[in-house]
């Protein structure tokens, strides 16, 4: 097939190295069982989601980032040192400011690097991807860590068995570099958002709209509020129009595609996605049984799941598609080059 590759730049990027983090700390359903009123059927058959991943206390969002990202080094043999710019994407953040990246810089080592957080929730790391990109085809970086990390567990209410079966916590990171001639790497992508959406998914509390005080506190306006039956419909309509989208403009189909990694949020919206694009089951990375929800994370997690399963190959098309809170929509297509 040929690609008409829009748009076209002098200098694409590409991806030359994954590198995954989760902490070793288990919570199952049958843990959940113990502390809410759910049962482990009922979270499978709805979510497929079977344990996730939680911090220990005092283990923060830079912490598991940095993991991340030292693995996806090693992998390349690039040392911090010659990292020129860190992106973070998370909507857990250590603190308020400064920014993750910043702490990342810092326990990394990366002294020669700039960098900052960048915030789309669960399309957090498309967004961040293509941001790193725009870099690389400007010419003027040449090594950009990308980083999808999220402690969730920090922001979930486990008296809520809406919420708390859903998140867990992990993170992933990969490092981008411009293309070698003859090679494609990032094609293109379709970003969109909606913030009418953002009522049905969010976090009331801790920003300049509502402060932190003893009142937020005990209205637990510090936790995640979702409208589940909301972001169900938008996610399972908005992913694969998104997909669809740059798709389409690229003169392909879901045929195409050797690997389709979705965000990992709810089995059903996966599977329901892959079919509206004519793609088999086999061709689709899922995850979530083992990880749940990880928010910026679950995309870098599940290229690193398909990398260790052989799913990916050099020359591989690959379609990555999300909706997060926001609303945030996000997918984008590329060619595996290594």
């Amino acid at each position: 097939m040929s690609l008409s590759l829009k748009p076209q730049v002098s200098v694409r990027a590409k991806i030359t190295s994954v590198g995954s983090y989760v902490p070793p700390k288990l919570l199952t359903n049958q843990d959940l069982e113990k502390m809410v009123a759910t049962n482990d059927q009922w979270i499978t058959e709805r979510t497929g989601i079977r344990e996730r991943h939680i911090v220990e206390p005092g283990v923060a969002t830079s912490d598991l980032a940095v993991e991340a990202a030292k693995a996806c080094l090693a992998k390349r043999g690039v040392s911090a040192d010659e990292v020129e710019v860190i992106i973070v994407a998370t909507v857990t953040p250590d603190m308020m400011f400064p920014a993750t990246a910043c702490l990342v810089q810092d326990k990394l080592g990366a002294h020669h690097a700039w960098g900052f957080d960048l915030s789309a929730a669960c399309s957090g790391f498309p967004y961040a991807l293509q941001v790193g990109a725009k870099l690389i085809e400007s010419g003027v970086h040449k090594k950009i860590l990308v980083i999808g990390a999220d402690v969730m567990s920090s922001v979930i209410d486990y008296t809520d068995r809406t919420t708390c079966v859903i998140f867990g916590d992990g993170a992933g990171a990969v490092l981008l570099e411009p293309c070698e001639p003859g090679e494609v790497g990032l094609v293109d992508y379709f970003h969109e958002i909606d913030g009418s959406g953002g009522v049905s998914l969010n976090m009331p509390g801790g920003g300049s709209l509502h402060p932190a005080t003893a009142e937020t506190v005990a209205a637990k306006m510090h936790y995640v509020h979702q409208d589940g039956g909301a972001v169900y419909k938008f996610a399972v309509r908005k992913m694969s129009e998104a997909a669809e989208t740059v798709l389409t403009r690229n003169g392909i189909t879901g045929k195409d595609l050797k690997c389709f990694i979705p965000h990992q949020a709810n089995k059903r919206i996966i599977l329901s996605t892959a079919e509206r694009l004519g793609m088999d089951e086999e061709c689709v990375v899922i995850n979530i049984d083992r990880f749940g929800n990880t928010t910026a994370a679950t995309i870098p997690l599940a290229m690193q799941t398909a990398l260790d399963e052989g799913r990916l190959q050099k020359g591989d098309l690959v379609l990555l598609a999300s909706v997060g809170a926001g609303f945030t929509v996000g997918a984008t297509l590329l060619q595996w080059e290594f």
